[in-house]
């Protein structure tokens, strides 16, 4: 059976924890993190709402595609215990293929726990345990059975993140399958040095503004250079393109995202709805402009709209899934 997306990460079990008694301060100076939340040093934290679900960039973004429409698979790995089931059953629910998710009987499934702020700025933090996943192992044989038009790879973690990039792309050549790529802290973290020969590969790059300065230092000299000039976008999109990737994607937050195809840049401005939780809406983003990519034939100004609406629409539900719309609501939002 061939997919027309098999996406590549964790799968995890969210604890969301709210509270009015954080405070998002901005941080201008630090290029690479121009946000903070903070919390009084040696208070006691109270909430009044707590909330359990599902989460994990390759998890969110597979419940987004098959929503919307797309023959889909995730590959993963999970505990043998009942959050690792839990997630299974979810998956099945949204008619996700778990054909590909590798269990593990000594590791427990990887949590978040996310705190978030219940005051006008409706932010979050995320505190990870990535547990199983830190031994996802895709080995050549596992890997010659994922058979697909796209690829999706999102955060990668534990010691074999490396060799596991390496046969992802190999295998996209011989499978003559496409790569979207998120890329997760630690590949950020190996900069252009170790990520270049991918970057030439990718079909599609996607990076928020801080992750896309953070790469982008990695590979440039600033000399006496203000580097206030790595806060605009299309600086960055330049910049990026000419490390390889066919197109890229900046997201801004409230600001929108920005893509760029090596020969247009498109621009399309967020939505303002009534913000509940922002858990997730990188992931409804980024999967739902590849959808819009697909079903619209290539048409990035349509699949942009697409990625904003369903990034717009996760922040009106609490959790990373919730918020997800199908194909039939997002049309109607256009």
């Amino acid at each position: 059976m061939r997919y027309d997306v098999i996406t590549i990460g964790g799968a995890v079990k969210d604890i969301t924890f709210y509270t009015s008694q954080g405070r998002v301060f901005s941080t201008p100076q630090n290029l690479t993190a121009q946000k903070m939340l903070a919390f009084e040093y040696g208070a006691k934290i109270n909430t009044k709402e707590i909330f359990l679900g599902l989460g994990g960039g390759a998890a969110n973004a597979a419940v987004g595609l098959s929503r919307l429409g797309l023959k889909t698979a995730i590959a993963t790995k999970i505990g043998k215990d009942e959050n690792g089931k839990e997630i299974i059953n979810k998956l099945k629910t949204e008619k996700v293929s778990t054909n590909f998710i590798q269990t593990d009987q000594k590791i427990s499934t990887g949590f978040s726990f996310i705190l978030a702020t219940s005051k006008i700025e409706k932010e979050h933090v995320a505190f990870l345990y990535r547990g199983a996943t830190e031994k996802f192992d895709l080995t050549s044989k596992k890997l010659s059975q994922l058979n697909t038009n796209w690829l999706y790879i999102t955060s990668m973690y534990g010691k074999n993140w490396l060799r596991n990039i390496k046969l992802i792309f190999n295998l996209a050549k011989k499978k003559n399958s496409k790569i979207f790529w998120n890329p997760g802290n630690l590949q950020l973290q190996g900069g252009k040095r170790l990520l270049a020969p991918f970057l030439k590969k990718t079909n599609i790059l996607m990076l928020n503004k801080d992750e896309a300065i953070e790469l982008v230092l990695s590979g440039i000299k600033l000399g006496r250079k203000n580097p206030n000039h790595l806060n605009r976008p299309l600086y960055l999109l330049n910049i990026l393109h000419e490390w390889g990737p066919k197109t890229i994607i900046i997201t801004d937050g409230k600001k929108g995202a920005w893509v760029y195809d090596g020969k247009k840049v498109y621009q399309q401005k967020s939505l303002k709805p009534k913000v509940t939780d922002t858990t997730g809406v990188g992931d409804a983003f980024g999967s739902s402009f590849l959808a819009g990519l697909v079903l619209e034939k290539g048409n990035i100004k349509k699949a942009l709209k697409w990625g904003i609406i369903n990034a717009a629409s996760v922040t009106t539900k609490v959790g990373a899934q919730n918020g997800l719309l199908n194909h039939k609501k997002l049309k109607a939002k256009i």
